[in-house]
């Protein structure tokens, strides 16, 4: 028998619209009842704890040595929700303004088999007052290195096997770097234009460093450095990328794994982009935004449920062999014809009633 989970992270998956408990319990033709649902959210322990008894199996079938941990933050956007500290206003990088919404940072693992969420952390910002200005702000507690760190810590714990974390410049420092250090795994990231190096230990040692933008690094060539407060020597690369505007970008990576050729290095850092269709595949295949929850809690544990809901979407693409967006394609083509019979089963009732009336 489905529990209320089960059948929540079902309908969020079946869903096109807006993801309601009236929606539901009106789907199950009141099997699941309005209560229980709005029980569900309210209930829930959708913590990490609970997200790693979901994952686990995926987590084990599709496991490898070689494995990566992927790291990012994304924002669910709720333009409409009063601000909890849960939700509230964000900068969204990919916009280039603030927006208001619930800001969460992943962590996900990803193998040649396919990918899994390990863990997540919702920013939860309270109301302080600036010393100052006397102002007051919403601000987070924790930041978004601490929650990594977290993460990635509980990753190593659970004995998942992987040997590269991959970030972007956000997550690239020296603090980040040697945690993943000392858990004896290798850190993979972009790095900051204006990232100082020593291009020597005698060079470190006496406080000569130049921004990494100044070496002017041919594309195919791989150097040797030191940075601050790194004991070990990290290797660098430069990559030069056209724009869609024509102009050209360029892309300063960094890995504690001085072995790595260029093109390994710049393979290795492409499989990011997982991260970013993970959190694309929650928003549009597991109606992360869709639900109109009100409270802290419910938001959180929908959250939650969208997690879990994209876990079942991922064991269906192992099966299926093809991807999230296809997989939802043929949900909606079904849901499309269902509607199309039904509306052609209304039209041939109203075409006979005449003549049912004249008999």
């Amino acid at each position: 028998m489905q529990t209320t989970l089960d059948l929540y992270t079902d309908y969020l998956l079946s869903s096109f619209g807006q993801t309601t408990a009236t929606g539901l319990s009106r789907l199950t033709d009141g099997a699941v009842g309005h209560d229980a649902v709005t029980d569900l959210l309210n209930r829930l322990q959708g913590d990490n704890r609970t997200l790693w008894q979901h994952v686990k199996p995926l987590i084990r079938q599709i496991q490898e040595p070689d494995g990566l941990l992927l790291t990012d933050d994304s924002i669910a956007h709720k333009p409409h929700s009063d601000e909890n500290g849960l939700v509230t206003t964000h900068y969204d990088h990919t916009s280039g303004q603030y927006v208001r919404g619930i800001n969460f940072v992943s962590l996900l693992y990803q193998t040649s088999q396919g990918q899994c969420p390990l863990s997540f952390e919702p920013v939860i910002k309270t109301q302080q007052c600036e010393r100052k200005t006397r102002q007051v702000v919403w601000r987070s507690e924790r930041t978004k290195h601490q929650m990594f760190q977290d993460m990635v810590r509980q990753a190593h714990q659970n004995s998942v096997p992987f040997r590269y974390v991959l970030a972007d410049s956000w997550y690239t420092n020296s603090d980040n770097i040697n945690l993943v250090l000392s858990l004896k795994h290798h850190y993979l990231g972009a790095v900051k234009s204006n990232l100082e190096v020593a291009l020597s230990k005698h060079d470190r040692a006496n406080g000569k460093f130049v921004k990494i933008s100044s070496l002017k690094l041919q594309p195919g060539t791989v150097l040797t450095v030191f940075i601050r407060s790194v004991a070990s020597p990290v290797a660098i690369c430069d990559d030069i990328f056209p724009n869609k505007d024509g102009s050209v970008g360029e892309l300063h990576l960094l890995t504690t794994d001085v072995t790595m050729t260029y093109q390994q290095l710049l393979t290795t850092y492409q499989k990011r982009w997982g991260i970013e269709e993970y959190h694309k595949s929650l928003k549009q295949n597991a109606s992360l935004e869709k639900s109109p929850t009100r409270t802290h809690r419910t938001q959180a544990n929908h959250l939650f449920a969208s997690i879990c809901a994209y876990v079942k979407l991922e064991r269906l693409r192992l099966r299926s062999a093809t991807n999230h967006f296809a997989l939802k394609g043929r949900l909606y083509l079904k849901a499309m014809q269902a509607a199309f019979a039904e509306l052609n089963s209304l039209k041939n009732q109203l075409s006979q009633k005449p003549t049912m009336e004249l008999a």
